[in-house]
């Protein structure tokens, strides 16, 4: 009975609300201000205790506005900077908390921060805490966090962990840059297609039918494809939508399909060495941060086999553990896995010859970042040639076909 009541949830009376009060000093200022308490009472009693008369205390409002949008990784990022900020600057955890989930813009993330810090002032740790929130705070998260309480170094490992998301996330901005501008353009190319052949062209040919000439072969194929596109136009946008679909569908949940996926990622000529060196970068960053925490380097793998980013590496990385924890050393294990350019196996080796390996794997990932951000650089300045190219040659075939038989008829005149 003693373990059912102690794993009860909390009901709404157990958790502290935000109260606004207005008071008056002893010279008879109006004094107003804010405080979390269980209740109305509590806050009448501090507010007595400080020395002020109570005129008024209620409920602080939600905002009428307030953005209730849900928590990303930069959400989370933001947050383990400012904790770490302020716990470096000594204020305690629960009143940094506090501080925090009054300046969170997002409803949502005030009431995660409310809900670890009422846990903390129930005697749960700060690992502990965050570890009921595994959908904002992964493995790596709290493992860096319970490493830090208990060697005693929270602060330091704070700021390492503020550092590590600013630097994930950062690398995860680089990647979508580099896919986001040119699947825009496509689908930006396939929309004006799709309106092109269902509204404009149907026009030229009404006009062309009046003519009673042979029109071009280009001019009849594209008018045929405008004809099959009116026709079968809810097939075609049907049959996409049900191919991103199950595309999305497969790929949450086959780890086949993701290890082919992957594979063939890899294998691709310009965003395959730029997955590689992003995986790489991801996993010297989280291992040189975990490495640096204190964590042992067996129990560091399985959360920067997670963070890799690519289902290939990920296995690499958990394969690699197995051999670790027979005693080999890490770049043993790095080099079995034959995924590690021979650099980076060497830059390993050295580290962990002169007991330096968080050092070295923070500057092979500093490396690899630099490469990525140079390559998504490049990729930018290459491929918006080779849009525009595309674009024109779309867009602008449409139009040509649209004009050959008017240039034909013109020159017969």
């Amino acid at each position: 009975m003693a373990v059912a009541a102690t794993t009860k949830k909390k009901s709404k009376k157990d958790e502290k609300t935000v109260f606004i009060y207005d008071s008056k000093n002893k010279d008879g200022k109006l004094v107003k201000g804010e405080m979390s308490a269980f209740n109305e009472m509590v806050v009448r009693a501090e507010v007595r205790r400080l020395g002020l008369t109570v005129i008024r205390v209620k409920k602080k409002p939600k905002p009428l506005f307030a953005n209730t949008g849900t928590i990303s990784a930069k959400d989370i990022s933001v947050f383990a900077r400012q904790l770490a900020t302020m716990m470096t600057a000594g204020l305690p955890i629960v009143q940094a908390l506090d501080i925090i989930a009054q300046s969170a813009e997002k409803v949502a993330m005030q009431e995660l921060i409310t809900t670890v810090k009422n846990d903390l002032e129930s005697g749960l740790t700060l690992a502990d805490a965050l570890d009921k929130h595994r959908k904002y705070f992964d493995e790596l998260f709290v493992n860096l966090v319970r490493a830090g309480e208990d060697s005693g170094s929270l602060e330091l490992v704070l700021d390492r962990i503020a550092i590590y998301k600013e630097k994930s996330e950062s690398l995860k901005g680089k990647i979508k840059k580099a896919l986001f501008y040119p699947i825009a353009v496509v689908v930006v190319a396939f929309i004006v297609t799709a309106i092109l052949l269902i509204f404009v062209i149907p026009q030229f040919k009404e006009l062309f039918d009046g003519f009673g000439a042979t029109l071009p072969a280009f001019t009849l194929f594209v008018i045929g494809l405008s004809e099959a596109f009116q026709k079968y136009w809810y097939l075609i946008f049907g049959s996409i939508g049900l191919a991103i679909f199950l595309f999305t569908y497969v790929k949450r949940r086959s780890d086949k399909f993701n290890h082919f996926l992957d594979r063939m990622i890899l294998k691709m000529p310009i965003f395959g060495p730029l997955t590689e060196k992003a995986a790489i970068a991801r996993f010297a960053r989280t291992l040189s941060t975990m490495f640096s925490a204190g964590v042992p380097l067996v129990e560091a793998m399985p959360p920067t086999a997670g963070s890799t980013g690519n289902a290939m590496f990920s296995d690499a990385v958990m394969n690699m553990r197995d051999i670790i924890a027979a005693g080999s050393p890490l770049k043993v294990a790095m080099q079995q896995s034959k995924l590690f350019p021979v650099m980076v196996v060497q830059m390993v080796a050295i580290g962990e010859e002169t007991g330096a390996l968080d050092t070295m794997l923070g500057k092979v990932a500093d490396m690899y970042e630099e490469e990525v951000d140079n390559m998504v650089d490049a990729m930018a300045s290459l491929l918006e040639p080779m849009i525009m190219a595309f674009l024109g040659v779309v867009v602008g075939g449409l139009v040509i076909a649209m004009y050959l038989p008017i240039f034909k008829l013109g020159s017969v005149v």
